[in-house]
């Protein structure tokens, strides 16, 4: 089946296995695993990051390294659970060195995300980092200038946060998305509540 096919793809596991051992851009000859997505596919919430590091190349799973352990602390501090919500990256599979993606790449996987994201059809996306927010908002701004913010695309709430790395490597940006993440509690209750 043909790229331009997926549309036909009629659930997460279709497309999953029409996107096959993808050769489709050269992160394929440097990968260890592709990077699906994983959660609850009727999710109300979906966390988009950019692309898989080290510890998610190695186990086939998003946000399972530091990244992902200060993920499920943010969602705990907001009384959500990891199995509540569907995870998935721009990028589908590494890139060599955790380098930022490159345009031909996040083309490339562009449509499986969009399919994805027709697929779990949530009323919430909160877009990790500026290249899932540049994608989702079709907006090239800084992410220190998106964040804090709620936008509505294709019917969706959006709302853009910091990438949890980023809090890894500059502490003073926890507190930022510590806020983000009440921020997107709120979000979620109005929808919740039929808002």
């Amino acid at each position: 089946m043909a790229v331009a096919a997926i549309g036909d793809c009629r659930s997460l596991e279709a497309l999953r296995a029409d996107i096959g051992d993808c050769r489709r851009c050269p992160l394929a000859d440097t990968r260890t695993t592709l990077v699906f997505g994983v959660g609850d596919p009727h999710a109300r919430l979906m966390f988009i990051g950019e692309a898989p590091g080290k510890n998610e190349d190695l186990k086939g799973e998003p946000f399972v390294g530091a990244a992902g352990k200060f993920l499920d602390e943010l969602l705990a501090s907001i009384g959500i659970e990891r199995s509540q919500v569907y995870i998935a990256n721009m990028v589908k599979c590494r890139p060599p060195g955790n380098r930022d993606p490159e345009p031909t790449e996040i083309e490339t996987c562009a449509p499986f995300l969009a399919r994805q994201i027709e697929l779990i059809d949530p009323a919430v996306i909160a877009t990790l980092g500026r290249f899932a927010a540049h994608y989702v908002l079709g907006l090239d701004a800084p992410i220190t200038s998106l964040r804090g913010k709620l936008y509505h695309r294709n019917g969706r709430n959006v709302v853009p946060v910091f990438h949890p790395a980023a809090a890894l490597y500059d502490s003073s940006k926890r507190s930022v998305l510590e806020d983000d993440f009440k921020r997107l509690r709120a979000v979620m209750d109005r929808v919740e509540q039929g808002g």
